[in-house]
């Protein structure tokens, strides 16, 4: 299957239709080959997954439940840019959130979890090949661990609804500026560190750095609007 801009990717050829057309639609915005400002059309749509118009339709739904695209009356959809604010409010929320796991998983001197040290050499390998897809959901699992592991399942339920938000951010940034990855990897070593000493000021400092908007990056995206 092509895509407007050439792409080739295939969707899934498993699973219910409405998924099929979610995920594919999904996927593609986080790694950009449906870019912000696009339009998406139903019946291109269903015509490239192989699927009838009502899947499309409660894809397009979801999809704008949770801000990748905003529906456009009698037109279809247009695919949402990633903006500063978007950038900036992602990161905060998870600055809470984290933070929070962070200090409850040294308080109870539980240590880095083994599933996230086990993610570091993958998101470093991911990351010298320039597969910012696969980094971006990698980085996703690794904080998600922290959180889910430090065992509230309220503030566990709250991050996961932050996921494809918080991977096309993700994403966003290490495309805006791929020479920080370096600087990623060191953070997220200094992080496992951290709750491995049970130092919670420690872990605190490197988790306000790391997901710290950093200006280089903010100052490419747009500041409002959908792009």
């Amino acid at each position: 299957m092509t895509t407007p801009d050439g792409a080739t990717r295939s969707p899934k050829a498993a699973g219910p239709a409405r998924e099929r057309v979610y995920e594919w639609l999904r996927d593609e915005i986080i790694r950009g080959t449906l870019e912000g400002g696009q339009f998406l059309d139903e019946q291109w749509v269903s015509r490239t997954v192989g699927v009838s118009r009502t899947p499309v339709r409660e894809a397009f739904h979801r999809l704008a439940a949770e801000h990748f695209i905003q529906l456009m009356p009698r037109k279809g959809a247009q695919v949402r840019s990633v903006t500063a604010r978007e950038l900036e409010e992602v990161y905060q929320a998870r600055r809470l959130i984290e933070g929070q796991a962070a200090r409850s998983l040294c308080e109870a001197r539980h240590g880095a979890p083994e599933g996230m040290t086990a993610l570091l050499e993958p998101m470093e390998r991911a990351g010298a090949a320039g597969d910012w897809f696969e980094v971006a959901g990698l980085n996703r699992r690794f904080h998600q661990i922290m959180v889910s592991t430090a065992g509230n399942s309220v503030i566990t339920d709250l991050y996961d609804g932050l996921h494809s938000r918080q991977q096309r951010v993700g994403l966003r940034a290490m495309k805006a500026r791929p020479e920080r990855v370096d600087i990623v990897d060191a953070e997220h070593r200094a992080l496992v560190a951290a709750l491995d000493a049970c130092d919670a000021e420690r872990a605190l400092a490197v988790l306000a750095e790391h997901l710290r908007p950093v200006p280089e990056v903010v100052s490419v995206l747009p500041r409002d609007g959908q792009g």
